[in-house]
């Protein structure tokens, strides 16, 4: 009997289109809460399952998911974003038109209170080691277990482990600090002849308050 990864390997279009549809979410909010940037990770998004398509041979028959693989790839398009978008930029023009990535805004504004909590988590998560940064983004923000984490990023269960436990130590208290500082250079200055603590009021110029 043939493992069901024997479908991806041949590429079966039915067994890629099935993979898309599973696991596009997954990768999409992984890579919008590493990059920050929403239109960035529609862009890895295709680039991840454009590497699946050309790296389809290498997978093996280990495990029911290919989900540990998939995220690896995902893993390393982050890494090299940049220089990847340039290596399949025309690969990607040749392609013929599919169906859009999947709009998943509405499920990440259930998740992530507002973009000023994102750009914060983002900033902290971007102080950490690249090692405990991976690690938390898979195993915090994307829900994967130890042992699917070890897999993708090919370390051992005890690593992971090791790993999420400082990362979360240190993300709290960097969250907490680019947060605070994020709101402290939001808030706007008082200006002279303006009332503080009412918006209709301070929303007029001063000589029409006095009408």
């Amino acid at each position: 009997m043939n493992h069901p990864h024997s479908r991806l390997r041949a590429g079966n279009p039915e067994a890629f289109r099935d993979l898309f549809r599973d696991h596009a979410s997954l990768v999409y909010r992984h890579a919008v809460r590493v990059t920050g940037n929403w239109a960035l990770a529609e862009d890895v998004v295709s680039l991840t399952f454009l590497e699946a398509w050309r790296l389809r041979g290498k997978l093996r028959d280990e495990g029911d998911s290919p989900r540990p693989w998939l995220m690896g790839i995902a893993v390393n398009v982050l890494r090299n974003t940049t220089r990847a978008a340039r290596r399949h930029s025309a690969a990607l023009a040749r392609m013929p038109a599919t169906d859009p990535v999947p709009d998943f805004a509405d499920e990440l504004v259930g998740r992530i209170a507002d973009s000023e909590q994102l750009a914060a988590a983002h900033k902290a998560l971007g102080r950490l080691r690249r090692s405990e940064r991976e690690v938390f983004a898979l195993c915090v923000w994307s829900g994967l277990g130890y042992a699917e984490a070890a897999a993708t990023l090919g370390i051992p269960v005890g690593t992971v482990r090791s790993r999420l436990s400082r990362a979360r130590t240190r993300l709290r208290r960097l969250a907490a600090e680019e947060l605070r500082a994020a709101q402290k250079n939001t808030e706007p200055l008082p200006i002279p002849g303006q009332v503080q603590g009412s918006r209709s009021t301070a929303a007029r110029p001063h000589k029409e308050t006095h009408r």
